[in-house]
C-alpha cells in the first residue's frame, strides 16, 4: 500500500474566496456572570481545485472569521478536479462523521448538504453527488470532505505511477 501524499499550496499568488460554514457561540460561566465567546469554521477556495480550512476563536464574531481565514490560508491542499466533479468515487472520514463522494454528469449540480456544500463548492467542483453519514457536527464534516478530496487521484496521475501509458489505465 502506498502512502497518499497531500500537495500543500502556498497562499501567494492566488485569488481565494471564503465562506463562513459556522459560527458557534461558547459561554464560560464564572464567579462575575456568564461570558462569551466565538468560534467560526471558515472555508477558502480559489474555485480551481485549491481548498483549505481553519478555525478562528475570539470574544467577538468579526474577530472569530478573521482569524479562521487566516487559519484556513495556511492549510491549502491540491485537490484533483476533472470537468467539473471527481474523477471518481470516494470515501473520507474525521472523527464520527463519514462522507461519500460520487462523480456525476454535466448539469447535475452539487447534491450535497451544508458544510460538504461549502467544500465542494469552493473547490470549484460544479457537479458531484455526496452523502454525509455518522456525525453532522459542521467542523468533522469539513475535515472528513477535504480527506476525500485529498485522496483522490487523476488518471494522469495513476498513469505515472503505475509506469504505463493513459490508455492502459482506462482500458486495462
Amino acid at each position: 500500500m502506498s502512502k497518499e501524499v497531500v500537495k500543500k499550496v502556498k497562499s501567494t499568488d492566488i485569488e481565494l474566496k471564503d465562506k463562513l460554514v459556522a459560527i458557534q457561540r461558547v459561554t464560560k460561566v464564572t464567579k462575575g456572570g456568564r461570558h462569551f465567546s466565538f468560534a467560526a469554521i471558515v472555508v477558502v477556495g480559489d474555485e480551481k481545485s485549491v481548498v483549505g480550512y481553519g478555525l478562528g476563536k475570539a470574544n467577538e464574531v468579526t474577530d472569530a472569521i478573521t482569524k479562521g481565514i487566516d487559519d484556513a490560508k495556511k492549510n491549502l491542499v491540491k485537490v484533483s478536479v476533472l470537468k467539473g466533479t471527481v474523477p471518481h468515487a470516494e470515501n473520507g472520514k474525521f472523527g464520527g462523521s463519514r462522507v461519500f463522494l460520487k462523480p456525476a454528469a454535466h448539469g447535475t449540480g452539487v447534491i450535497a448538504g451544508g458544510a460538504m456544500r461549502a467544500v465542494l463548492e469552493s473547490v470549484g467542483i460544479t457537479d458531484v453527488l455526496a452523502k454525509s453519514k455518522g456525525s453532522s457536527n459542521p467542523h468533522n464534516v469539513v475535515k472528513a470532505t477535504i480527506d476525500a478530496l485529498a485522496k483522490m487521484r487523476d488518471p494522469l496521475a495513476i498513469s505515472r505511477q503505475r509506469g504505463i501509458n493513459l490508455d492502459k489505465v482506462f482500458n486495462g
